[in-house]
């Protein structure tokens, strides 16, 4: 199985949960799920937010979600923060354009009959206040820049299919 963190610095794990997500289920609606988490290692001065899904059949994945710039702060984003606007994120935190090039979260649709798709919902623990990507950067831009920034990652895989 496609593991995206085979090749990534090994840190230490963190606990993110989320209240949305159904049976370990993603929906296909644009609406980000809630999500909190707790025991990032000491030194955190910001967070990220990725959703990836790498089973989608293109040779490099599929990236739902990015969002940068989350204070250390806040430990909690709600039901719906990727909205168009962003409205659910703290004050500094910004989204970036996913793969379908909109910056906003997009919901699960993997193709039909292509099986079950497995989604990588990650928060990363930074130890810099602002990673410095601007927000019209790709989320694969964001992940090679965190790469030396990672304090610790917390991930909550989800999966959706589409019957045939």
């Amino acid at each position: 199985m496609n593991n995206p963190f085979a090749r990534l610095p090994e840190v230490p794990s963190f606990t993110v949960t989320s209240a949305t997500l159904t049976g370990g289920r993603l929906s296909g609606e644009n609406v980000s799920p809630q999500l909190s988490w707790s025991g990032a290692p000491e030194g955190t001065k910001s967070y990220a937010v990725t959703v990836y899904d790498p089973d989608a059949p293109t040779g490099s994945g599929f990236w739902h979600w990015a969002v940068a710039g989350i204070p250390a702060t806040v430990t909690e984003l709600p039901e719906g923060a990727g909205d168009d606007t962003g409205s659910g994120l703290p004050e500094g935190a910004y989204q970036l354009p996913n793969d379908a090039r909109v910056p906003h979260y997009l919901g699960a649709a993997p193709p039909a009959g292509h099986g079950p798709h497995r989604y990588f919902i990650v928060v990363h623990a930074l130890d810099v206040e602002t990673i410095g990507v601007p927000a019209e950067a790709t989320p694969a831009y964001l992940g090679f820049t965190m790469a030396g920034h990672l304090l610790g990652r917390a991930v909550l895989t989800a999966t959706a299919e589409t019957p045939a």
